[in-house]
């Protein structure tokens, strides 16, 4: 087990919008440490975002990850020989990234002619409540709920 938390790194925020979870999604996009084409693919789903919605892109991508974003989890505990899932509120920090990660691979396994194409598809759906991030987060909210039980095992 680690002897203390590592220190959170301060996240600048990006140039075109000035937005920290922007920031955060060209991070997760980023493969083999290429960020000017991360940078590039996330600004032109935004940019498509606009073309569809006629909305400003950054207002529809923060009402996507406030839509996406789950409010309670399952966490496994053991307790004796068996292993609970207790379910746990989830921090703000944690909201945000799962909110990420889960538009990112929903738009990923999305069929389309290019990424920012689906992400944008992907992005305008969890503003709009549909869509499949939408659908993970309200699995994870059954699966709190079904073990609501267990419950009394908060760390």
């Amino acid at each position: 087990m680690r002897r203390a938390k590592p220190e959170k790194r301060e996240i600048l925020p990006d140039i075109r919008y000035n937005s920290v979870h922007v920031q955060t999604m060209v991070q997760h996009v980023l493969k083999r440490g290429k960020k000017s084409v991360a940078t590039g693919l996330i600004y032109d789903a935004m940019d498509l975002i606009k073309e569809r919605t006629e909305k400003n892109p950054i207002d529809v991508f923060e009402g996507a990850l406030k839509n996406v974003s789950p409010v309670m989890e399952v966490r496994p505990r053991r307790v004796g020989g068996a292993t609970y899932q207790v379910p746990m509120e989830v921090s703000a920090d944690r909201r945000v990234t799962l909110a990420i990660r889960w538009i990112l691979s929903a738009a990923r396994e999305r069929s389309g002619k290019s990424f920012p194409d689906k992400l944008a598809g992907e992005l305008i759906d969890a503003f709009n409540e549909t869509g499949s991030a939408i659908r993970k987060r309200d699995e994870t909210h059954k699966m709190a709920e079904a073990n609501r039980a267990f419950s009394h095992y908060r760390v």
